[in-house]
């Protein structure tokens, strides 16, 4: 890695708390904090955050952040070693070079970014599902779609740890070393990737790349970075800020006015409160999330079709459309319904199609290889919650029965729509998530009932 200029000695001592030491960093490395604005603990809503002093104008630079202090497997003091043996790095995340990075720079006393990984002491602060137990996981979060990603991710987690980055390890025991780089330090810098990272677009550079890497751009799309002092800001769906990236530099821009004393909040996408949970450890109140949504899977449709079936004949031609509906999604395919309606209004609108054909129509169906598309048909008006009740009533009843069939799988962990005095941070987090699904679902039962 090139060293450019030397920069003074700093000497990070214990004098200072982790968030001064920080701070004195950031003047170190050249990153620059408008007056305008402080980094506290005090007035935010979770943890570390930023806070308005002053009001701030739309446009406003917030913070500048030079690419030399952006830390990521380019930048780390092991970057010729990852992009020499990076072959061996691949992995179905994508994630194992900055995982890499992130081991040793956390581990190393001398490490460029001490100060800055020094603000989690031992990730004691991520709170994500993956480190509750499985018990509390299932029971809390049943019916949102939460314990099968952990699953999925912890599975992957350990996979990736056992077949990448171990042989790895133990290759180079100059830099790394199995028995302080565990998997649970691995997996811990796993969730803090996922709550605190950033994604940079990858923009094409010229036509004169060839297939294969043109295939790598495909598997990364984007280059995956901590950037210190952009993730101390905390999220909403209704920010006032946002990241720009720049050849030199990366900075946090106010796209909205900010009062003094208000916070200055960051987006993290349009999420949904499971997906904040799953990937972030927090939730927003689920009133005031408007990117929540709740997941119907494709397999309460078909249980709903099969419901009052009177003869084998029937039962076989709601099996036969089954079959062919594995064949065009798969198995644990969902519908995502949102505040404003069907965010996957083609796909269901051809499920009920198949599952609402007579066999005469299925059978022209399957000798067609399919229809042609009904141009006249506004298929997104049809499925927002203002066209819902125009459906036709059979499309509604499969609609309704399956949103009923999945409100039913939460349990009665809980009821009504604000979470009681007493309940512990991860309850309350979870009561958001069921509760944000739920209302959506009950507005579904509305406006596709009889």
């Amino acid at each position: 890695m090139a060293t450019g200029a030397k920069r003074p000695k700093v000497d990070y001592g214990s004098e200072m708390n982790p968030l001064q030491n920080f701070l004195q960093w950031c003047n170190t490395v050249g990153l620059r904090l408008s007056h305008k604005v402080c980094v506290s603990k005090e007035g935010t809503v979770a943890e570390y955050g930023m806070l308005a002093k002053d009001n701030i104008e739309e446009g406003e630079v917030l913070f500048t952040v030079p690419r030399s202090a952006v830390l990521h497997q380019e930048t780390t003091k092991v970057s010729a070693m990852l992009e020499k043996e990076k072959s061996s790095l691949e992995s179905s995340s994508g994630w194992v070079p900055l995982l890499l990075a992130l081991l040793y720079e956390y581990t190393s006393s001398q490490s460029q970014w001490k100060p800055y990984l020094s603000l989690w002491v031992n990730f004691k602060t991520l709170d994500h599902p993956m480190f509750w137990s499985k018990e509390e996981r299932d029971g809390l979060l049943r019916g949102t779609g939460i314990p099968e990603a952990v699953e999925t991710d912890l599975a992957n987690i350990q996979r990736e740890y056992t077949n990448v980055v171990l042989p790895f390890i133990r290759k180079h025991p100059d830099l790394w070393n199995p028995g302080t780089h565990t998997m649970e330090l691995y997996t811990q810098l796993v969730a803090f990737v996922m709550a605190y990272s950033f994604q940079e677009p990858q923009e094409e550079e010229d036509d004169d790349k060839d297939e294969e890497e043109e295939e790598d751009e495909e598997k990364t799309p984007y280059k995956l970075m901590m950037v210190p002092m952009a993730d101390m800001l905390n999220h909403v769906s209704n920010h006032n800020a946002i990241l720009e990236f720049t050849l030199d530099s990366l900075k946090m821009v106010c796209v909205r006015p900010i009062h003094k004393g208000e916070e200055v909040f960051n987006t993290y996408g349009q999420l949904a409160n499971w997906q904040l949970l799953h990937m972030y450890g927090f939730t927003e109140p689920h009133q005031s999330n408007s990117n929540d949504t709740v997941d119907i899977p494709i397999i309460n449709l078909y249980k709903v079709a099969t419901q009052g079936v009177q003869s084998d004949l029937a039962q076989q031609l709601v099996e036969e459309k089954w079959e062919m509906l594995l064949e065009l999604m798969q198995e644990k395919a969902t519908f995502v319904f949102g505040k404003q309606g069907c965010l996957t209004d083609t796909e269901l609108r051809s499920v009920l199609k198949v599952l609402c054909m007579s066999e005469e129509e299925f059978s022209e169906f399957k000798d067609h290889e399919g229809w042609e598309e009904d141009e006249e048909e506004d298929i997104s008006l049809a499925f927002s919650y203002e066209g819902l009740p125009g459906l036709n009533a059979s499309w509604k009843w499969l609609i309704h029965e399956a949103a009923r069939l999945t409100a039913s799988s939460y349990g009665d962990w809980e009821e009504g729509g604000s979470a009681p005095e007493g309940l512990s941070s991860r309850q309350q987090r979870a009561l958001q998530v069921r509760c944000g699904q739920r209302s959506i679902l009950h507005r579904l039962m509305e406006l596709t009932k009889s």
